[in-house]
């Protein structure tokens, strides 16, 4: 039996034991003080190297938050941590449809200039042109969603390298949404409109955050035990039952924890709702759907994903028009905390900080730039950790050059780790 592998009791594989046969309580103790071992090897570097990254984010991102706190106190407040979650979302829905790309060993450099068009265009659809708020969004999104078939066809059908499609993509688009805003630049968007209130509306009722950390705790209970169920079925290795016990007991500190935050200031933010509804139906079409399965099958290698009769070209446009939903969508919520389009805000979107944070939000999450790794969930940990840079150097006054330089080290060594943890796995003989 493998290291790691458990038995079928759900304890701990291990040598023959001598003695008296236990009880059924000294059984069940095993299996708990087994998990607890288990649990024990995964957090402190035994396991699962896929498992070793994010515990090694969120070391990371403890340690962001104890500095930024010694340096000013104002940034554990309630204020600051719950405008953070609204801050990460912009970014975090591009990074999420850059997910679904780097999945399958590609890369998407028009994301930004595709979440500034879509605030443009619903800008200038709604404020000059009088389109009804609803039309303009889905027009809006539609945009986003031609633009990545756009990108799919030119790569999977007439070969073109994807890092050529989508950077002159970035040009492009980022071209159009200047021609659409036209010489008199800022348009600003309704403060009390449809748009604007993704990121300004809250539920101040306290039960919404805590119902939301309740569902997600328990949601996460059922699939890990249901998970659990088909493992041992299979006779697969699976976790032991105490170790799901404790990472659910953490998830529901993390997540009341974050709910009572919440609540001392707004209450729950529309944003970081719809956030993790993203999230949870990325995450589910990943791992649950037939789709979701062929795009890690590619991602683990083209011929292999061929030969297994998976529409190779199909899949590559899909995943491109994903990331051009979500890219449109993301900048639907950038143009909300703004409340404006401007040439500036599209210049930024399109050749800034959105399209190097977003990238370095799914990479420094785990996700891993040479494809097949990786999930939805990834994001939401790497774009805390980019965000929470941010707005510690904001509180502290640092200029925009020093997070420049500190984000694209973090980025560098999120990589660099992605490519040694390969190098390790390769050397182990695991593809």
């Amino acid at each position: 039996m493998s290291r790691g592998e458990t038995h079928r009791d759900g304890g701990p594989a291990g040598p023959g034991s001598s003695g008296p046969p236990a009880t059924g309580g000294e059984r069940r103790a095993r299996g708990w003080q087994g998990g607890l071992r288990e649990h024990a090897r995964v957090v402190f570097g035994g396991a699962r190297a896929g498992e070793r990254g994010p515990l090694l984010v969120i070391a990371g991102l403890v340690v962001i938050w104890v500095v930024f706190q010694a340096l000013d106190d104002k940034f554990l407040s309630p204020r600051n941590l719950s405008n953070l979650s609204v801050d990460i979302v912009g970014t975090g829905l591009v990074a999420v449809g850059i997910v679904f790309v780097l999945l399958i060993r590609e890369i998407d450099l028009s994301v930004g200039s595709v979440s500034g068009l879509a605030g443009a265009a619903f800008a200038v659809l709604n404020v000059n042109h009088g389109v009804p708020e609803w039309l303009a969004v889905i027009v809006a999104v539609a945009a986003g969603t031609a633009v990545g078939a756009f990108h799919g066809f030119f790569f999977a059908w007439l070969g073109v390298p994807a890092f050529v499609v989508t950077l002159a993509g970035l040009l492009i688009w980022n071209g159009l949404t200047l021609y659409l805003l036209g010489a008199s630049g800022t348009i600003n968007i309704d403060e009390e409109g449809l748009v604007a209130s993704l990121t300004s509306r809250h539920f101040g009722n306290a039960l919404a955050a805590y119902a939301v950390a309740a569902l997600g705790t328990a949601g996460y209970l059922l699939a890990a035990r249901r998970r659990r169920s088909r493992h041992r079925a299979a006779g697969m290795p699976y976790r032991p039952a105490g170790e799901i016990w404790m990472r659910t007991g953490l998830l529901a500190v993390v997540a009341f924890a974050a709910a009572h935050t919440l609540n001392r200031f707004q209450g729950l933010p529309l944003a970081l709702l719809v956030f993790l509804v993203v999230l949870v139906v990325s995450d589910y079409v990943l791992r649950r759907t037939r789709h979701g399965r062929r795009v890690y099958a590619l991602g683990g290698g083209v011929e292999a994903a061929r030969r297994a009769g998976i529409g190779v070209e199909r899949v590559r446009v899909a995943m491109f028009m994903v990331s051009g939903t979500l890219a449109a969508v993301g900048g639907l919520f950038v143009a909300s905390g703004l409340t404006s389009a401007s040439p500036t805000t599209a210049r930024a979107a399109g050749s800034g900080m959105l399209l190097i944070n977003a990238i370095a939000a799914a990479v420094i999450g785990g996700t891993s730039l040479f494809g097949g790794r990786g999930s939805p969930w990834s994001v939401l940990l790497g774009v805390v950790v980019i965000q929470s840079i941010a707005s510690g150097m904001g509180l502290l006054g640092v200029q925009d050059a020093v997070q420049f330089m500190i984000t694209g080290g973090v980025l560098l060594a999120a990589v660099a780790a992605d490519a040694l943890s390969r190098r390790a796995e390769a050397r182990r003989g695991r593809p």
